[in-house]
């Protein structure tokens, strides 16, 4: 990982990009990467979810419930903003609550925005669904939505062992079984992780999150030795919820005893990438970014000799 090839930064010049931040550290590291391309930042936080590190790197800042669309573009449109990106979690549990839409009460825009989906039932309530109808929503007051790829394209993965042993062969076969399961998953746009040992599966993401599924198959495992698979959907729309890789995935899969994590070359965000490669390193963990060959794995990474 310590030698991973990183594209280009683009040059901003003086741009204001909106960021839409969710929780933990990928917006923050997107910020930084587009204050380092010369750009501004309008940071819109959502409301009990945004992490207080934004706050120095904004240019201009404010803070939005997660169902307050039409108010998010409204900030956005005040100041200048053309581009904006959606970056962070959402935690979606929270929205399945016991009157939940007392605590989340949708503005007029969001209103309109969700009605085929909770309202008509015209549409469904999928992630893929509801965010590209948000998207959508934003595109045409003005701010078009962009992947946070476009001003950090040095997050995403490359190909290759970025940390750890080379895979036994009865590892392999592991990640070749879990991503043609994860593919799937995705494919019915669930969730993009699923946990494996020995090719039969322990756990598979839904609307809980990567992190509580890795731990989920620990407690199910306690023998540990798991592979965790994460991917792109087959039809993932990479302006949101592109698959994220951070520090706590990792301390998942070590609270788990999980002993690979693969994940999708090209369509994977590494968050703060070199803090990733120490702690795999300190905890016996492989990192294996693979390329996707029509729903299964490109096994093209050093394998341990057999």
């Amino acid at each position: 990982m310590d030698a991973l090839r990183q594209p280009p930064a683009p040059s901003l010049d003086g741009e204001m990009i909106g960021i839409l931040a969710g929780w933990g550290r990928y917006p923050v590291v997107v910020a930084e990467a587009i204050r380092r391309a010369g750009g501004r930042t309008a940071v819109l936080a959502i409301r009990n979810h945004a992490d207080a590190a934004l706050e120095p790197l904004a240019d201009v800042a404010g803070e939005v419930g997660v169902t307050e669309i039409g108010s998010a573009i409204e900030f956005f449109r005040r100041h200048g903003v053309e581009r904006a990106t959606m970056a962070g979690k959402i935690h979606k549990a929270k929205l399945f609550a016991r009157n939940a839409w007392l605590r989340h009460l949708p503005d007029w825009t969001s209103i309109k925005t969700f009605w085929p989906h909770y309202v008509s039932h015209r549409s469904d309530n999928r992630d893929d669904s509801l965010l590209g109808a948000i998207a959508e929503t934003f595109n045409a007051r003005g701010v078009m939505i962009c992947p946070a790829t476009d001003f950090a394209p040095e997050l995403l993965a490359e190909e290759g062992l970025l940390a750890g042993q080379p895979l036994s062969v009865r590892l392999l076969a592991d990640v070749a079984f879990g991503w043609r399961l994860a593919k799937e998953l995705g494919g019915l746009d669930i969730g993009q992780t699923v946990v494996v040992k020995n090719r039969a599966p322990l756990a598979l993401e839904a609307i809980e999150g990567t992190d509580e599924c890795i731990r989920r198959a620990g407690r199910l495992c306690p023998a540990g030795g798991m592979t965790v698979v994460k991917v792109a959907k087959p039809q993932q729309d990479l302006r949101f919820d592109m698959p994220t890789i951070g520090i706590g995935t990792l301390e998942s899969l070590a609270a788990a005893g999980a002993r690979v994590l693969a994940i999708e070359a090209g369509r994977t965000i590494l968050v703060d990438r070199d803090e990733l490669a120490r702690f795999a390193r300190a905890h016996g963990i492989t990192i294996a970014s693979v390329c996707d060959a029509a729903g299964e794995a490109a096994l093209d990474v050093p394998a341990a000799a057999a």
